[in-house]
């Protein structure tokens, strides 16, 4: 056999498992327990921090990175993202708050809403307003499998609510279509599509382990290289989606969708990373007319008679109806 050298050790190596076990390493190289130069090569590659030592002989590959160069003279500066948000049908105007929040590429949006009361209609009204850029979109209840083949179809409701979005052109010339729809429902990471808009409605993760969604997101983020991406999640009572404080960790624009009254629900806006002017907790008020129209978007506030709790001296406010909230 050759002489064992660092070189030699370190081509190995390159072939090992992230984790490994010295002495599976030496057996598996046929590497004599008396040779020193496995030893002195690992603590030299410790050293440099190669190799990290975890106990026991065991011992992991670190990843190597090189160092970003933050000023260098070609270094462009990109400008805003150019998101459109959803738009109100009778008006024709985007939702009022849009101006004042700026979206960069790379950044993350989530809308997390209760059951039933919109969450589905922003995401589609997103990916419609946004159809010249080709958006990609997953959706949890959007396609269903062609029997027992590995094809999909889109399922009779998705398809009525594109019909009924009768204001977007979603197709091409050809009749082909201006967005990719995708059959995924987990490991969203392993496929976005970088440098677009990708909206995922929505995110299921099993209701012991939402804690997850912060890695879930993270995943996501990595990958959306210039593109962005528009998540949704599930929400029940309070003011954060499930999964409660881990929804926030790497989100760039949280809007978070609850009941309002029998007809209509509450946008409230949750953590903004950048924006032009306050828009954080600002809430809005809007009705969904044919499953996807936005319609009656208007700004609210909490009521001045009933300080929002919806009573006075017993009896119901006749300000806000039992809102909490009037017209601002």
């Amino acid at each position: 056999m050759a002489e064992l050298t660092e070189r030699i050790i370190e081509d190995w190596l390159t072939l090992e498992e992230t984790e490994f076990y010295i002495d599976k390493f030496r057996e598996k190289h046929q590497i004599s327990p008396e040779s020193s130069n496995l030893y002195v090569a690992f603590n030299r590659l410790c050293h440099e921090k190669k190799l990290k030592r975890l106990g026991r002989g065991l011992y992991r590959k670190i990843r190597q990175v090189k160092r970003v160069r933050v000023f260098d003279k070609n270094r462009e500066r990109r400008p805003p993202f150019k998101l459109f948000f959803p738009r109100d049908f009778d008006t024709g105007m985007e939702m009022l708050f849009a101006e004042f929040i700026v979206v960069r590429e790379g950044d993350l949006i989530e809308i997390g809403g209760q059951s039933n009361w919109g969450k589905t209609t922003l995401a589609l009204n997103f990916t419609g307003e946004n159809i010249d850029c080709l958006p990609v979109l997953m959706g949890n209840e959007y396609t269903t499998r062609i029997g027992d083949t590995d094809d999909y179809e889109p399922t009779p409701r998705f398809l009525n609510r594109l019909d009924n979005m009768d204001w977007i052109q979603w197709t091409n010339g050809d009749g082909s279509d201006k967005f990719e729809l995708l059959p995924i429902k987990d490991d969203y990471a392993e496929h976005i599509v970088k440098d677009r808009i990708n909206i995922i409605d929505w995110v299921n993760l099993d209701a012991s382990k939402l804690y997850g969604i912060s890695k879930v997101e993270e995943d996501i983020k990595a990958e959306l290289g210039r593109g962005i991406g528009i998540i949704v999640l599930q929400k029940g009572e309070g003011d954060m989606a499930r999964g409660g404080q881990f929804t926030k960790d790497f989100i760039d624009c949280e809007l978070l969708i609850d009941k309002f009254t029998e007809h209509e629900s509450m946008l409230t806006i949750g953590k903004v990373k950048e924006y032009t002017k306050a828009v954080i907790g600002r809430k809005f008020a809007f009705g969904i007319s044919h499953g996807v129209k936005i319609i009656n978007f208007r700004e609210i506030k909490q009521c001045p008679s009933c300080y929002g709790k919806k009573w006075v001296q017993g009896k119901p406010c006749e300000s806000c109806w039992k809102t909490g909230y009037v017209d601002k």
